[in-house]
C-alpha cells in the first residue's frame, strides 16, 4: 500500500499567497516574443494569477542535444512574476524534439500490430525506454538546477496527460518490462499460470521468457482476458513509474515546491488508475472537457465528484478545461451563453480551488488551432474574452471571501468506481460488449440527481465505510477482500445496492462458481439472498426479438437481465418482469429487484440494467424525501474551522428555477436575480449562485 504524500498547495504571488488560482496553459514560444507584454497586460485585466508554462517546449529549451537555452524562458517567467502571475513550470517531457527521435528511433512506441508510432504528435515515446528516460531525466535536472530558487516558479507540472498517446506499447522494451512486472507480481511461474488459467487454449508457459504481450493475434482472435487485465495494470504502473522518476529527479534538487500532473477524468475517459496516482502528487489536478448534449452539467459534476474523492476531500486543481469548443471530437459544439462561467463555478462548487483553461492565447496554426482559448482568434474585443474577465472577477471575489481551502461537504451516499472494472468491461469475452462501468456510474449519479439527491464517487479501494449507502454499478471485478469489506459494511448497518453485472469475476478474471454473482466464493450471493443462473442479453442485432423488457414498477431494461432462480429466506421482491416480452423470454414474474436483510443492514440487488428514469424511480421509492429540488444541485463547502460556509447552487434545468431559503451574503450570482420573497433567487438557464454564511 503506497504512502500518500502530504497535501501541499501551490502559493500564488499575492500578499498572503492565497486565493482561487485562475489562468491556463501559456505557450509564448508559439509567438514572437513581443506578444508577451500584450499577453500579460490582458492577463492582468482578466485577473489571471497563474499559468502553466513550457509544457511542450523541450525543443525550445534544448534545440540541439546538450545545448540548453533558458534565456527566453527566464525573460517570460520574470515578466510574469513581476506582474504577480505565478508559474506552474512543466518538465516539458510530454513531447520530445525531432533531433532525439532522429538520433534514437528506438524510443518510438510500437502498436499491437507491430507498427512503429511515428513522431509528430504528443507522447511518441516508450515509457519503458531506458534511452528516452535518460534524456528526459537530464532535462528535468537541468530545469530544477536552473529554477530551484526562482520565486516566481511556485509548482512543478510533471509531464502532461500521461498515457494520452502511449498508454499501450508493444515494443521489446515493454515486453522485457512486462515480464519483470509479472515476476514481481506473481513470484513464480505456476502462480502466473493459475492466475491466467493458461490451461485454456494451450497457453501454459514454462518460464518467464515465454510470457508475451497481448499483441494482435488475428482477425477474430480473443486475448486471454486475465493476461489483458494484467497488461492494463502494467501500462498504468509503467507510466506511474515514469512520472515518479521525473518527480524525484527534480525533488532531489528542488524539494520544496509542490508537484502535480494532470489527470484525465471525465466519464468518456479515465485512462489510468488514478486512485494510485493520487498518492504520488502533492495536489490533485485534472483536465476536464465537457460532454456535448443535455448531459453537459451532470457529466461535469459526476467527474468532479470522483476528483474530490481522489483528493480525499481536499481542494483540487482544474488544470485544463475549455472556454468553448474543442477541435478533437467528432462533434465539436461550442458553449452557449453563460456556460463558460457556469462550468467554472460548477468546478468550484465541487471542490476546486483552481480554474485553468487550455490555453491562454488561441493558436494560429497547428493541430489545436481551432481549440477555443481564453484569448480567442477574435482577440480581446470578443464575447469569450469578456466572459473570461467576468469569471476572473468572480473568482477573485471568492478568494477575497475566504473560499480557498474550504472543503466539499460529503453526501451520505457513495457510488463506487473501479478503474480495473472499467478496463475489464472493454473485454471482448463478456456476455455483452456493450458494458461500461464508468457510464453506469454516470447514469446512477444522474438518476440520483433526478431523485433530488447527490452522491459522491469514491474509488473502490478507498475507505467508504462512513457512508450510509454504497452503490456498485457494473463493478465487474470484486476480489475476495472486496466482497468481505462489502459484507462487513452491510452487517454493521450499511445499505448496499449491487448492480446486474457486479461481482461476476475476481481480480484474475476468474468466474465465481455456483451461480451469479459469484465473487467472494458465494459470500456475495449470501449477502444478497439471490442466485442467478443465466443472462438474457437484448439488442437490435437479434432481428424480430424483443428489444426491451418491462418491470412491474414501470421501469424498462434494454440490455441485460439476470435469470434469478433462487431466493434466500427473507428476501423481498421489489420488482418483477412483466408483459409479453418477459413471457417470450420466460422471464414473467422472475425477480428483477430484490432486498435482503443482512446483519444490521440490507442488500439491494438490481438484476438488470435501468436507465436514468428507472434509477430515479427506484431511488425515490427507497428515499421518498428528496434533499433538494431535482432541478437544482446544492453543494456546501465548509472552511477548516467550520465557521464559514459557502452554499453553491446550480440550475440543471433549461428553464428558470426558484431557489428558496438562501441565507447569507451572495458572493457570485451568475444569471441570478432576487425573487419576490425574502431569501429567494430566480436562477436562469446556465446559472450559478454562491453564497457565504457564517455560523
Amino acid at each position: 500500500m503506497a504512502t500518500r504524500r502530504s497535501n501541499k498547495w501551490p502559493s500564488l504571488l499575492t500578499n498572503n499567497g492565497r486565493g482561487i488560482a485562475f489562468g491556463g496553459d501559456y505557450n509564448p514560444d508559439q509567438w514572437p516574443e513581443v506578444v508577451v507584454d500584450e499577453d500579460i497586460r490582458l492577463m492582468r485585466q482578466a485577473h489571471v494569477n497563474t499559468v502553466a508554462l513550457a509544457i511542450f517546449s523541450w525543443d525550445k529549451i534544448e534545440p540541439r542535444e546538450g545545448a540548453f537555452t533558458f534565456e527566453w524562458l527566464d525573460r517570460v517567467i520574470d515578466k510574469l512574476g513581476e506582474a504577480n502571475i505565478a508559474v506552474d513550470l512543466a518538465t516539458a517531457t510530454a513531447s520530445a524534439p525531432m533531433w532525439l527521435y532522429i538520433k534514437h528511433p528506438e524510443v518510438l512506441p510500437i502498436d499491437k500490430y507491430g507498427h512503429t508510432i511515428n513522431p509528430g504528435s504528443r507522447q511518441s515515446w516508450q515509457p519503458t525506454s531506458p534511452v528516452f528516460k535518460t534524456y528526459a531525466l537530464t532535462l528535468c535536472r537541468k530545469l530544477a538546477e536552473h529554477y530551484r530558487d526562482n520565486p516566481y516558479v511556485t509548482a512543478w507540472h510533471v509531464g502532461n496527460e500521461y498515457g494520452w498517446n502511449n498508454r499501450y506499447d508493444y515494443s521489446d522494451n515493454a515486453l522485457d518490462a512486462f515480464r519483470a512486472w509479472c515476476r514481481a507480481r506473481y513470484g513464480d511461474i505456476d502462480a502466473l499460470n493459475e492466475a491466467w488459467d493458461t490451461a485454456f487454449w494451450s497457453q501454459h508457459v514454462n518460464d518467464w521468457d515465454e510470457v508475451l504481450l497481448p499483441r494482435h493475434m488475428g482477425g477474430d482472435a480473443m486475448v486471454n482476458p486475465a493476461q489483458q487485465l494484467d497488461y492494463e495494470r502494467f501500462g498504468n504502473d509503467m507510466l506511474l513509474d515514469f512520472f515518479k522518476a521525473e518527480r524525484d529527479a527534480i525533488a532531489e534538487i528542488c524539494p520544496d515546491k509542490p508537484f502535480t500532473t494532470n489527470f484525465m477524468v471525465s466519464t468518456d475517459q479515465c485512462t489510468m488508475d488514478y486512485a494510485q496516482w493520487a498518492d504520488e502528487v502533492d495536489f490533485v489536478s485534472n483536465d476536464h472537457y465537457f460532454h456535448e448534449g443535455e448531459s453537459h452539467l451532470d457529466e461535469l459534476l459526476c467527474s468532479d465528484a470522483l476528483m474530490d474523492s481522489l483528493a480525499l476531500g481536499k481542494p483540487w486543481y482544474v488544470m485544463e478545461h475549455s472556454t468553448s469548443a474543442v477541435q478533437w471530437k467528432p462533434l465539436n459544439t461550442r458553449k452557449r451563453h453563460g456556460e463558460l462561467m457556469r462550468d467554472a463555478l460548477a468546478h468550484v462548487a465541487m471542490g476546486a480551488d483552481a480554474i485553468n483553461f487550455f490555453q491562454w492565447r488561441q493558436s494560429a496554426s497547428g493541430a489545436e488551432a481551432f481549440h477555443s482559448a481564453m484569448l480567442p482568434h477574435a482577440g480581446a474585443d470578443s464575447t469569450i474574452y469578456r466572459d473570461v474577465c467576468t469569471l476572473g472577477e468572480a473568482l477573485h471575489a471568492l478568494g477575497e471571501a475566504g473560499m480557498q481551502g474550504s472543503e466539499l461537504e460529503r453526501s451520505d451516499t457513495a457510488i463506487l468506481f473501479s478503474a480495473e472494472s472499467e478496463w475489464a468491461t472493454r473485454s471482448q469475452t463478456l456476455p455483452s460488449m456493450k458494458l461500461s462501468h464508468w457510464h453506469d456510474v454516470r447514469d446512477w449519479y444522474r438518476g440520483l440527481l433526478d431523485a433530488g439527491r447527490r452522491a459522491d464517487i469514491v474509488p473502490l479501494t478507498y475507505d467508504w465505510s462512513g457512508y450510509q449507502t454504497v452503490i456498485l454499478p457494473t463493478v465487474l471485478i470484486l476480489s475476495d477482500q472486496d466482497v468481505r469489506r462489502i459484507a462487513d459494511f452491510v452487517r454493521k448497518g450499511g445499505s448496499v445496492i449491487i448492480g446486474y453485472a457486479t461481482g461476476l469475476i475476481d481480480d484474475h478474471f476468474h468466474v465465481g462458481l455456483g451461480g451469479y454473482p459469484g465473487a467472494g466464493h458465494g459470500l456475495l450471493r449470501e449477502m444478497l439472498g439471490v442466485r442467478s443462473e443465466e443472462f438474457t442479453i437484448l439488442g437490435s442485432e437479434a432481428e424480430g426479438e424483443p428489444f426491451e423488457i418491462r418491470l412491474c414498477d414501470g421501469s424498462v431494461s434494454r440490455l441485460w437481465q439476470n435469470v434469478v432462480t433462487g431466493l434466500a429466506e427473507g428476501t423481498k421482491v421489489i420488482a418483477e418482469y412483466v408483459g409479453a416480452e418477459a413471457s417470450d423470454w420466460e422471464l414473467a414474474d422472475v425477480p428483477a429487484i430484490t432486498r435482503h436483510p443482512y446483519g444490521e443492514g440490507a442488500a439491494l440487488y438490481v438484476g438488470c440494467d435501468l436507465d436514468r428514469s428507472g434509477i430515479a424511480s427506484l431511488m425515490r421509492a427507497l428515499y421518498p424525501a428528496a434533499v433538494v429540488d431535482q432541478r437544482i444541485v446544492h453543494t456546501i463547502r465548509r472552511s477548516a474551522d467550520g465557521n464559514a460556509i459557502f452554499d453553491c447552487y446550480l440550475n440543471r434545468d433549461r428553464q428558470p428555477v426558484h431557489v428558496q431559503n438562501v441565507m447569507g451574503e451572495p458572493i457570485v450570482a451568475h444569471r441570478c436575480n432576487p425573487g419576490a420573497r425574502a431569501h429567494e433567487y430566480v436562477m436562469d438557464r446556465n446559472s450559478a449562485l454562491i453564497v457565504k454564511r457564517v455560523e
